[in-house]
C-alpha cells in the first residue's frame, strides 16, 4: 500500500484550474472553475453575514462533465485528495470533511455544494483515476489513513464522511473499523441495497456488451443513474413565467444532452466491469460490519432511484444502525447531489448534523442563512402565507413616535423581542423574514422542546420542522436564553408559550404569561434592550372551529393527545397557573377569506443602568408588568387601527400588486 498512500501533483489534472501543496502536506488543492489559488486568512463564524452567498444554483451538471473531461486523462497514478479552490478559506474551527465519489471515481461529486461547504469545512475530495484498480479494502485505507491523522491531531472535533453511493459503502466501513473516531456520515443513495438493485439482472450483460456498442451504455446509464430535467433545472430561476422558464429549462437540456459522452470516457468498458466487481464487493464489505458502526449517520434517500432501491435501504439502515436519520427526497434520482432541489449543507444544518466539537452547540455552531436559504424559505416554503397575510410592520423610535418598518427595534444586541405568540405561530415567518430583509438580522427564536422532536422523525421528507433550524430556532432554557444574550443576540421570546399559541375560543388576544418574571433579571445581566410587541390578525386567517376541549371529547382523538402530551414534557409545571396547562395539540381551523398580519414593536426598553433589576425582586416585577402592559397597548392599538387600512382585504392588496409592487411594499394605515 505504500505507493497508495502517497500524494504528489499529477498532470492530469486541468492546468486552468490550478492546483498547490496543502493539508498538512498530504494532498494537493485542485481549483475549479476560473482556476486560483485558495487564499485569505481564516474567518471567525461570528463574522459570516447573514444572506451570504453560498453560490448554490451558480453551477450544474454542465460543469461537472465539462472539468470531469479534463481530469480524467490517464496519468498511472494512484487515488489522491484534493481541494476545490472554489471552497475557499474555511472558517476558524471548521471541521473536516472528506467526499468520497460514486462509480464515477472523478471526486467532483459535490460541485454544486463546493461554496457553500467550503465556508464551515475543510473539503476535500478523493479522486480515483478510470484506470486505478485499487481493491476495496485499499480505498478503506488510503480513508483510514487520513481520518486517523486528523483525529489525531485534532481529537474533539467531529470528521465529516459525505459518501455517494459507492462512497457510502466505503464510509460505513471506514466507520465500523474506527469506532471510537468521533465521524458524522452522510450517505447519499449507498450501494449496500446493491443485491436488490433493479438493474442487477442487466449486470452480465453490461459486461459482456461488445466494444462497438458500449458507447451507448453511458447514454443509457445516464438516464437511469439521474433525472435530467432535475439536473438541467439547477440554475433556472423559478419565478419566471411559464414560457421563459421552459425556454431556460430547453436551453440547458440542449447544452447538456451533447456533453453525456463524456461518460463513456469515465467508465470506459474494462473500467465498468471493474467497477461492478468493486461495487459488489463494497457492498458485501460494508453490510456485513453494519454492526460495528457507531457513528452519527444522516441517510439521504431519493425516491426516483433508478438504480437502486434508495428509499427502503433508508428504512432499512435506519434500523440497523443506532443513530441514524433518513431524509427522503420524492423527486430526485441515484446522483442526488447533481440535481436541483437539494442544498446539502442546509440538509445538514436543517437536521442538526452540523457541529464543531464532541456535541451540537446551538449557539456557538449556528451558521447563518444563506441568500439561497432565504429565497427558497420565503419564496417557496412559505411564500404562499406571506402573499395570502402581507405582513405590516411598525416600531417605535425613542421619542415614542410609531412609525413603518424597523426602525425603532436596535441593530445592536442584546436585544430581547418578547410578544404575544399568535395561534399556531403564525405570525413566526413574518417576523424572521422583516427582519433578514429590512435589516439583516438573524432573530434566533426559542420554541418548545416538542417543536424539535417532531422533527426527529426517521424517515421524512425535510419538513418545516427541520428548516426552522437553519433559521435559528433553538429549545427554549434559562440556557440558551443566558448563551444567546452573552453574544448580543436578537432573540425571540414568548412567556405565554404553548398555552398562548393553542389557546381555546375566545381567548384570541389574551396573554397567559406566568406570576414570577423570568427574563427581566437575565436580561439585565447582560444589559439588553428589551423590546416588548404585539401581532394581530389570527382572527382575519381562520377561525377556531375545534379547540382542546372539544377535541378531547372525541374517542381516539384524545388518546394521541395524551400520548403526544406525554412523549413531549413540559417546559413549565402545572403549579405554574393557566401557563403551566401545555396541552399541545392541532387545533381544527376553518380557513377565512385572509385578512393581514400586523406587528407594532414597543419603545425600547433599556436595561442597562438598572442595576437594582439583579438586587431588587420588586423592581424586577414592576419592570415585567410594565413589559407585559406594553405587550397588551401595542395589541389593542392594532386591532383599531387595523380597521383604517385599506390594504386590509387580499382581494384590495392583489389588485395594487398587479398594479404596482411587492406583496412586502403593500401599504397600509398611518400610525
Amino acid at each position: 500500500m505504500e505507493s497508495v498512500l502517497s500524494f504528489r501533483v499529477f498532470p492530469s489534472f486541468p492546468k486552468r484550474l490550478g492546483y498547490r501543496h496543502g493539508f498538512r502536506g498530504r494532498n494537493w488543492h485542485v481549483g475549479s472553475i476560473g482556476g486560483g489559488k485558495r487564499s485569505g486568512k481564516e474567518v471567525d463564524f461570528k463574522q459570516l453575514e447573514v444572506l451570504w452567498d453560498d453560490g448554490f444554483g451558480s453551477v450544474s451538471m454542465k460543469d461537472y462533465l465539462d472539468i470531469a473531461k479534463e481530469m480524467i486523462k490517464p496519468d498511472g497514478g494512484p487515488p489522491r485528495w484534493f481541494s476545490p479552490v472554489e471552497c475557499g478559506r474555511p472558517l476558524k474551527g471548521s471541521p473536516l470533511l472528506l467526499f468520497l465519489p460514486g462509480m464515477d471515481g472523478v471526486g467532483l461529486g459535490l460541485i454544486m455544494h463546493h461554496k457553500a461547504l467550503g465556508k464551515v469545512f475543510e473539503v476535500q475530495c478523493l479522486h480515483l483515476p478510470v484506470y486505478d484498480r485499487t481493491p476495496f479494502e485499499g480505498l478503506v485505507e488510503i480513508v483510514e489513513h487520513v481520518v486517523r491523522e486528523e483525529h489525531a491531531s485534532s481529537p474533539n472535533k467531529p470528521i465529516y464522511l459525505v459518501g455517494d453511493s459507492l462512497g457510502g459503502c466505503l464510509a460505513l466501513a471506514v466507520a465500523a473499523r474506527n469506532p471510537t473516531v468521533d465521524l458524522v456520515l452522510i450517505l447519499a443513495n449507498p450501494a449496500t441495497s446493491l443485491e436488490r438493485s433493479q438493474l442487477k439482472p442487466l449486470f452480465p450483460i453490461l459486461e459482456a456488451f461488445p466494444d462497438e456498442l458500449h458507447n451507448a451504455v453511458p447514454y443509457l446509464l445516464s438516464f437511469v443513474m439521474g433525472e435530467p430535467v432535475k439536473m438541467a433545472m439547477v440554475n433556472v430561476d423559478k419565478k419566471l413565467p411559464p414560457s421563459p422558464m421552459l425556454r431556460q429549462l430547453s436551453e440547458n437540456l440542449t447544452a447538456l444532452l451533447p456533453r453525456l459522452s463524456v461518460i463513456s470516457d469515465l467508465i470506459p468498458k474494462d473500467s465498468l466491469i471493474w467497477k461492478l466487481k468493486l461495487l459488489k464487493s463494497a457492498a458485501a464489505y460494508a453490510n456485513s460490519r453494519l454492526h460495528a458502526v457507531k457513528a452519527e449517520v444522516l441517510v439521504l434517500a431519493s425516491l426516483k432511484d433508478n438504480m437502486l432501491p434508495s428509499g427502503d435501504e433508508g428504512k432499512r439502515l435506519s434500523s440497523l444502525l443506532k443513530n441514524c436519520k433518513v431524509r427522503t427526497f420524492k423527486e430526485n434520482g441515484h446522483t442526488l447531489l447533481l440535481e436541483d432541489g437539494i442544498n446539502l449543507l442546509t440538509v445538514i444544518k436543517a437536521t442538526g448534523k452540523f457541529r464543531r466539537s464532541k456535541k451540537l452547540d446551538s449557539v456557538t455552531d449556528f451558521v447563518p442563512p444563506s441568500l439561497s436559504e432565504y429565497k427558497f424559505g420565503f419564496d417557496e416554503y412559505t411564500g404562499w402565507l406571506q402573499y395570502c397575510t402581507s405582513p405590516a410592520m411598525f416600531s417605535t423610535l425613542g421619542d415614542g413616535k410609531i412609525v413603518q418598518g424597523l426602525s425603532g427595534v436596535p441593530n445592536e444586541g442584546p436585544v430581547l423581542l418578547v410578544g404575544y405568540h399568535m395561534l399556531m405561530g403564525l405570525e413566526l415567518f413574518g417576523l424572521v423574514e422583516g427582519f433578514l430583509r429590512e435589516k439583516k438580522i438573524m432573530v434566533r427564536g426559542l420554541a418548545h422542546p416538542a417543536f424539535f422532536a417532531s422533527s426527529s422523525s426517521n424517515n421524512n421528507e425535510i419538513s418545516l420542522f427541520d428548516y426552522s433550524k437553519v433559521f435559528g430556532a433553538l429549545p427554549v432554557t434559562a440556557t440558551n436564553l443566558y448563551r444567546l444574550l452573552s453574544t448580543n443576540s436578537h432573540i425571540l421570546l414568548y412567556p405565554g408559550g404553548a398555552r398562548e399559541a393553542l389557546h381555546y375560543k375566545g381567548e384570541a388576544y389574551k396573554l397567559f404569561w406566568p406570576d414570577r418574571q423570568e427574563f427581566v433579571r437575565m436580561a439585565a445581566k447582560f444589559k439588553a434592550t428589551i423590546v416588548p410587541f404585539g401581532v394581530v390578525g389570527e382572527d382575519d386567517i381562520a377561525e377556531l372551529a375545534l379547540d382542546y376541549n372539544d377535541l378531547m371529547k372525541i374517542p381516539v382523538v384524545n388518546d394521541l393527545i395524551r400520548q403526544t402530551a406525554d412523549e413531549a414534557g413540559r417546559v413549565r409545571n402545572i403549579d405554574e397557573g393557566e401557563v403551566g396547562n401545555e396541552n399541545l395539540f392541532i387545533p381544527g381551523l376553518l380557513p377565512k377569506i385572509p385578512g393581514r398580519v400586523y406587528y407594532l414593536f414597543g419603545k425600547p426598553i433599556e436595561t442597562q443602568g438598572k442595576e437594582e433589576l439583579l438586587k431588587d425582586k420588586k423592581s424586577a416585577e414592576e419592570l415585567y408588568m410594565q413589559i407585559k402592559s406594553e405587550v397588551e397597548s401595542n395589541l389593542d392599538y392594532l386591532l383599531k387601527k387595523r380597521e383604517d387600512d385599506p390594504y386590509r382585504s387580499i382581494v384590495d392588496r392583489t389588485i395594487y400588486r398587479l398594479l404596482s409592487t411587492p406583496a412586502h411594499d403593500v401599504p397600509s394605515f398611518t400610525p
